[in-house]
């Protein structure tokens, strides 16, 4: 049996990072046009998001995937997953280093803004098409508010995988869900 992990915002809610859904001020501002159009305003976005993940620690949800060497593909950009020692496929990229952030306007994929290709994307429908019938695929923390979050969990139900969505206090129910499965 093979088990992938998809996260998103809500896997580091828990790790005190706000999600773009709370923050729609900081959304509204991710898109190439306004980066080229508005470098300093839009760096000082990047900077609050850089901010608001300065000081965040992975969670025991992170830290499980981790440990059960989950393949994962996150949506997010905050590098929690990293922190905690998984090698995850990351959607949207990272932040600027904190020398990049006088030209953070002018960087792709750092993170990819709405607007900018997305180079990962097509290696996400790569390893979720690689699932067959018996496999996972462990939703965490994402909405439908996204494209790519609605296709991958089409494709892993197309492939016949079970999807298990975790919504509600990742750092306690992926470990849960984890040891269930494993135990299998």
């Amino acid at each position: 049996m093979k088990i992938i992990a998809f996260t998103g915002a809500g896997i580091s809610k828990q790790s005190n990072i706000p999600t773009f859904m709370e923050r729609p001020d900081v959304r509204e501002k991710l898109f190439r046009s306004y980066a080229e159009k508005h470098h300093e305003e839009y760096n000082e976005v990047i900077r609050q998001l850089k901010a608001n993940m300065n000081g965040a620690k992975p969670n025991d949800a992170h830290k499980a995937l981790a440990e059960y060497n989950i393949p994962i593909i996150t949506m997010n950009i905050d590098g929690l997953h990293r922190l905690a020692g998984s090698d995850a496929l990351e959607l949207h990229g990272g932040l600027p280093e904190d020398d990049e952030m006088d030209k953070a306007y002018s960087l792709y994929n750092k993170p990819v803004l709405y607007g900018d290709p997305a180079p990962n994307y097509q290696k996400a429908y790569e390893m979720v098409y690689d699932l067959e019938p018996g496999d996972v695929f462990i939703v965490v923390g994402c909405s439908f508010h996204t494209a790519i979050a609605c296709d991958l969990r089409e494709v892993a139900s197309s492939r016949g995988a079970k999807i298990i969505e975790i919504q509600e206090d990742a750092a306690h129910n992926v470990r849960i869900v984890l040891e269930e499965l494993i135990k299998k």
